[in-house]
């Protein structure tokens, strides 16, 4: 192969075999440098672009950079996008970036395309949708846009919903009921155990007083153990959630593992959605997508109506959960809010508050109503998806929640602890 053969591909990011290890690795750092940084005078890199490159250039320029060729603010000092609001252009946008970076980038720069340019109303024509990579964030994105939907465009707009639904199910559903059968288990405490049914902790606490010294060992006169599992409903969910606007994500993932705890024989699950105004969606719960299309996100927020509703539903307060998924922005009486949560703690109901159901980091939330919630016992914290099996299981065992500290990263859960 000649050496300007080896040079021009060279240019298009392969790595010419005669060039040197430091040589290569240094071209390539000023590669990514180009694309970071973007600009028609190559901002000092002195690298120019060809091939691949130069197309990967020119997605992320119509993006973040300006139309491409410009890539300048205008005269106001800003800024200005290069996907303008032609549908084509955007459809043609949105294949490349799928052909030149992975589904996680490409999801990104789809949230910053909606979010930057004003694309939403676009998401409205069914060709826009079927070229979008779907995620967590464009579901959102739809269900906002729910009501100016064209009928054309709705089943588009379901078919990419129940996708990503499906594809979250799939993930969540096996753990989460398994965490949450041995917790139903070990929420039934028997007298007269199978061996492997022997909670040993538990046995040995309640024989202490039987210990043989010259022995060594304790002799367990009465049995701790976990009781079968059994078809019998066991214990009662309340899944009650804010569908304010800044709630989009933990509506999608509540919506989920409603669907995933309703399809379980022993846990009874009642779902409830509020703005202003309080929707119970429990018939629909064994299709989530009916679920999502059941709210409407934005709109104000009545936190103590939707306790009203949930507290009136409750017929066995000592076996029932409620886990509220707000970020306590209260447009109504905070005074009343406050004393429903008291009275429905007071009965005996394990009040579970999550400022957030996502994996977006930690949420803006009213601290001031965090920590009247904390003050009654019932501490206000955000979760990722992974770590609510495990927040559910310790609710249903009636032991302490399982709250990382603020800013820690415990491996499946993020946490503002109040």
């Amino acid at each position: 192969m000649r050496v300007e053969e080896q040079e021009e591909q060279a240019e298009v990011g392969e790595v010419s075999p005669i060039r040197s290890g430091a040589e290569a690795g240094g071209d390539e750092r000023l590669r990514r440098w180009r694309l970071v940084l973007g600009g028609d005078e190559a901002d000092g890199t002195g690298r120019q672009l060809a091939g691949q490159d130069a197309a990967m250039d020119k997605a992320l320029t119509s993006l973040y950079g300006g139309e491409p060729g410009r890539g300048r603010p205008d005269a106001r000092g800003t800024r200005t996008a290069g996907l303008g609001t032609s549908a084509p252009n955007i459809a043609r946008w949105l294949g490349d970036i799928r052909s030149y970076f992975p589904s996680s980038v490409v999801q990104v720069m789809q949230r910053d395309a909606i979010d930057r340019l004003g694309l939403s109303a676009l998401l409205l024509e069914p060709e826009m949708l079927e070229a979008v990579e779907p995620d967590v964030h464009l579901v959102g994105t739809l269900l906002s846009l729910n009501k100016a939907m064209p009928e054309t465009t709705k089943e588009t707009a379901r078919a990419v919903v129940r996708k990503v639904v499906e594809e979250l199910e799939k993930k969540l559903a096996t753990r989460t009921r398994a965490t949450l059968t041995g917790a139903l288990d070990r929420s039934a405490r028997v007298a007269r155990p199978r061996h492997h049914d022997i909670d040993w902790n538990r046995t040995i606490a309640a024989n202490l007083k039987h210990y043989l010294p010259e022995y060594r060992t304790v002799v367990p006169e009465r049995l701790v153990g976990y009781g079968r599992a059994s078809q019998a409903v066991k214990k009662d969910v309340v899944l009650c959630i804010d569908q304010s606007g800044s709630m989009a994500a933990s509506v999608v993932y509540a919506s989920v593992f409603g669907a995933v705890l309703a399809s379980m024989r022993s846990i009874r699950t009642r779902l409830v959605v509020f703005d202003t105004a309080v929707a119970d969606l429990t018939d629909q719960l064994d299709d989530p997508v009916d679920v999502l299309f059941g709210t409407q996100l934005g709109g104000g927020t009545d936190i103590n109506r939707a306790l009203a509703y949930c507290q009136s539903q409750i017929t066995r307060p000592a076996e029932t959960v409620v886990v509220l998924i707000s970020d306590l922005y209260e447009g109504g009486i905070r005074d009343e809010m406050l004393k429903r949560v008291a009275a429905m703690k007071a009965s005996g109901v394990q009040f579970v508050t999550l400022l957030a159901l996502s994996d977006e980091g930690a949420p803006a939330y009213d601290r001031e109503h965090a920590a009247a919630l904390a003050a009654l016992g019932a501490p206000a914290f955000a979760c990722t998806p992974d770590l609510f099996p495990d927040v559910m299981a310790a609710a249903l065992e009636k032991r302490p929640l399982p709250i990382p500290d603020a800013g820690a990263d415990t491996g499946g859960g993020m946490a503002n602890r109040i």
